[in-house]
């Protein structure tokens, strides 16, 4: 029997904010905003373009307002950052940003771990900054880390993430991000998750953002396409390792993403050539070869 899947996807490039903050090398502006750019031009829409977290804690993304200051805003393309509080945001706001993102855990170990405050709490200190966003016309996503597995905890219940969504949700988050945070995740795990969250929110409202640390992301991604999820996160050049396994692959590539949506018949938009150009380059620019295996695979070819 045939797959149901959504006709047109869109992939949401995690890449230059995600992928680079877990990188240990850190890179000048400008190739920063030439990434992006790149991106755009390659025919994603939605680019993570850096966050405003303290320098102390984060220094990759110490010059977020550098980036968004040089960058060409390309039209019909949202470039969000990450704001943990109100101070973030009123830098976010000085820098011209349309759209945000916050960031919560569905595991109180992981919360407690990462941002040094129980879920109750974190959700209480978007509060204020989701009201300022509305108030200010932007847009607001929510990410939710640990929906499957938390790295202090082991396994989430679907019913804890489902609460997390359901209350970021409310804050008025436009879009809820739901992360497979260190890449344990199958395809039956993630489709009861799935299930569960959709009881709480429409489908049309979720994301996913999956690493491929046990080399289940695409798979995982195939579950989703089948419950009727149309929004993927995904990272250029498969840019940012595993945090919690070390040596460990993190972000899944966009370009293998792309290739398998691509032949399943899905509209992106995105250009593989130009995705894998740009992958190249960010690559480049930190001494090594591109994670994604559809990038090494064209890059063979066009070698012979």
């Amino acid at each position: 029997m045939a797959m149901r899947l959504p006709q047109r996807v869109c992939m949401v490039e995690v890449g230059p904010r995600d992928g680079l903050q877990n990188e240990a090398q850190i890179l000048p502006a400008a190739t920063k905003i030439a990434l992006i750019e790149q991106l755009a031009d390659a025919g994603l829409s939605a680019i993570e373009a850096g966050s405003f977290v303290s320098p102390k804690w984060i220094p990759q993304m110490a010059d977020t307002a550098e980036v968004l200051a040089g960058l060409t805003r390309k039209p019909g393309v949202s470039y969000p950052v990450l704001v943990p509080n109100l101070k973030g945001f009123d830098a976010a706001r000085a820098a011209r940003v349309e759209e945000i993102a916050v960031f919560a855990a569905a595991s109180e170990s992981f919360s407690r771990r990462n941002i040094n405050c129980s879920i109750a709490e974190s959700l209480a200190r978007f509060a204020p900054v989701t009201a300022a966003a509305r108030q200010h016309g932007m847009r607001v996503r929510g990410y939710i880390s640990c929906v499957v597995d938390c790295p202090y905890e082991g396994a989430i219940a679907p019913a804890a993430v489902a609460d997390v969504a359901a209350k970021l949700a409310a804050l008025g988050c436009y879009q809820i991000s739901l992360g497979d945070t260190i890449g344990t995740g199958t395809p039956a795990r993630i489709q009861t998750m799935i299930e569960a969250v959709s009881a709480a929110l429409p489908l049309e409202r979720l994301a996913v953002h999956f690493h491929d640390t046990y080399g289940q992301a695409l798979a995982n991604i195939l579950a989703v396409l089948e419950k009727g999820i149309a929004v993927i996160d995904s990272s250029v050049a498969g840019l940012g390792g595993c945090p919690y396994a070390k040596g460990a692959s993190g972000n899944v590539a966009s370009e293998d993403v792309l290739y398998m949506l691509t032949g399943l018949g899905c509209e992106t938009g995105v250009d593989l050539g130009r995705l894998a150009a740009a992958g190249r380059f960010i690559s480049q620019a930190l001494g090594r070869e591109p994670v994604s295996k559809v990038a090494r695979a064209l890059a063979a070819k066009a070698a012979a």
